[in-house]
């Protein structure tokens, strides 16, 4: 049996950037592919929020992942098909039918990826002690994030550069999404070789299907904390499909009227240094004092800074210092404060079928993210965009209740010191 922590400077990075880019380019990039090709913001919220749906339903096959094969093996195989299918997309892209097809493709991408997601958070807490999996909680959110900005900013810029070199916004995305499957394809063989083969030995062979379903909703308190779980990016979920196309619109519609290129410039430079900051404070933070201490500053962190986005819609402010560092600011709300969510997330599946519990959690999740993304084209058409991010301030407002309502050691998540019980 491969001891556990090892090589995890190696994996942890690696896989979890591996699992944040396919989560980025099917709900967010294509928010950007479809507006550059000419789709409606009430569309784009409304069909691209439904490809969360895979990862609402992933509680109901994590059992099989958590039963079936291997933790690697899962993810492996499912990185394979999300190769494929983003190749799906750049090659049906030019076609007529190109809003059918690719969203069929994402469809499969999201499936696949939501199942890699199962498969790569039960090797994270299979093959780390749960000292370390509070430590490499802020590296693991930092790379997912890494992956995203590459995802918001790096693909974006290279999309954008090939709009301005052919002229033509479906053949530009095209190239960039069979450049993403392969990518996707060199990160799945470096997986291969990073990650060691580890499969603990805690499963109870008497305990079917349905009962990893039965344990999850008989845990204390459950009821507040799928609440908590659901609220908690609430302002979040609506502010993500609609913050680059208020960058993109024209003034005229309330935008921005930045490039695509420009968008992919600011999320992908200090965007990313200030990401990755408030992803390693976090885990460190909570490492060294617990959830307790940092729940509500996290919380805090993750939501205001979103009055921000408030304010250049009212302003009209176009100044590339000031979109930059409300972007700097945000991400590095988001970084920090989504680590208070994750050490959450792997208390409340903690105990048997970590997996299968850890899925559940995360889908509603994902509900929590896709049924507010949905409506949020709609409001935004609705309110226009100064209302629109008020309204997302406003959104963020239930969590605090919820909050006072669950219930967590104050000290989980803190590495042992000497001295301590």
């Amino acid at each position: 049996m491969t001891p556990k922590d090892r090589n995890a400077w190696w994996w942890v990075p690696s896989l979890y950037f591996t699992q944040g880019l396919p989560y980025v380019v099917v709900v967010s990039v294509s928010v950007i592919m479809y507006k550059n090709l000419g789709v409606s913001n009430a569309d784009i919220g409304l069909y691209t929020s439904w490809l969360y749906l895979p990862w609402v339903l992933k509680p109901l096959w994590s059992p099989w992942v958590d039963l079936k094969w291997t933790k690697r093996r899962w993810f492996l195989w499912m990185q394979l098909l999300i190769a494929l299918s983003l190749l799906g997309v750049g090659l049906t892209l030019p076609t007529k039918g190109f809003f059918t097809t690719t969203l069929a493709c994402f469809w499969m991408a999201a499936f696949a990826s939501s199942t890699n997601d199962i498969a790569s958070d039960g090797y994270y807490m299979i093959a780390l002690s749960e000292r370390k999996q509070s430590f490499f909680v802020g590296l693991r959110s930092t790379f997912y994030r890494l992956s995203m900005i590459t995802g918001q900013g790096l693909i974006v810029i290279l999309a954008g550069m090939l709009e301005q070199r052919y002229g033509d916004p479906a053949r530009a995305w095209s190239l960039t999404m069979v450049f993403t499957a392969l990518l996707m394809v060199l990160l799945t063989a470096g997986n291969f070789f990073a990650t060691p083969s580890y499969e603990a030995a805690e499963r109870d062979p008497g305990q079917g299907f349905f009962d990893i379903f039965r344990r999850f909703f008989q845990k204390p308190g459950i009821g507040w904390a799928l609440a908590f779980i659901l609220s908690y990016r609430l302002g979040e979920s609506q502010l993500v499909k609609m913050a680059a196309p208020f960058l993109l619109d024209a003034r005229s519609e309330g935008g921005l009227a930045y490039s695509t290129e420009m968008v992919g410039t600011i999320y992908g430079t200090l965007g990313v240094i200030f990401l990755s900051a408030g992803g390693i404070l976090g885990g460190i933070l909570i490492s060294r004092d617990g959830l307790g201490r940092w729940m509500w500053p996290m919380i805090l962190a993750l939501n205001l800074p979103n009055a921000l986005y408030a304010l250049l819609a009212w302003s009209q402010a176009s100044s590339l210092w000031a979109v930059t560092a409300t972007v700097m600011v945000e991400q590095f709300g988001y970084g920090f404060g989504f680590a208070a969510f994750l050490v959450y997330l792997i208390y409340l599946a903690d105990g048997p079928y970590k997996t299968a519990h850890y899925a559940l959690a995360t889908g509603f999740m994902a509900l929590g993210m896709m049924l507010p993304g949905m409506a949020s084209g709609f409001i935004q058409q609705w309110l226009g965009y100064p209302g629109f991010f008020l309204w997302v301030l406003v959104a963020a407002l239930p969590v605090l209740f919820f909050l006072k309502q669950i219930k967590y050691p104050a000290d989980f998540g803190r590495k042992e010191r000497p001295g301590n019980a």
